[in-house]
């Protein structure tokens, strides 16, 4: 269905994409900051399924968390990680009724 436009904005499913994006980094960063880690940059890469039917919702998801800093200890990030997905943020909470979520995380050092 065509709504108009030139298809420049933000489609609504893509917002909840972003909002569980945002939540969930928002815990882990927390967490790492409370860890005493030294993350100095961050990033996040989102992958979505969609139902073939309505509602088209989401299937799957997979997040992956890049973290940048000194001396950053792998099994903190992978703790902080999994404190957000399963007490923390309540988008994964919401959307996890419906997609199967995965994750994965790298740590790279900077000098």
């Amino acid at each position: 269905k065509t709504f108009g436009g030139a298809e420049a904005a933000t489609k609504p499913m893509e917002l909840v994409l972003l909002g569980l994006g945002g939540c969930t980094s928002m815990d882990a960063l927390s967490i790492l900051r409370k860890m005493r880690e030294n993350v100095l940059d961050y990033e996040m890469q989102l992958e979505s399924e969609l139902a073939d039917e309505h509602p088209m919702v989401f299937t799957k998801i997979h997040i992956k968390y890049v973290f940048h800093g000194k001396n950053l200890n792998p099994d903190n990030v992978k703790k902080a990680i999994e404190l957000s997905m399963t007490r923390y943020c309540s988008a994964t909470a919401m959307l996890q009724k419906t997609a199967e979520i995965t994750y994965d995380f790298e740590v790279k050092e900077i000098e």
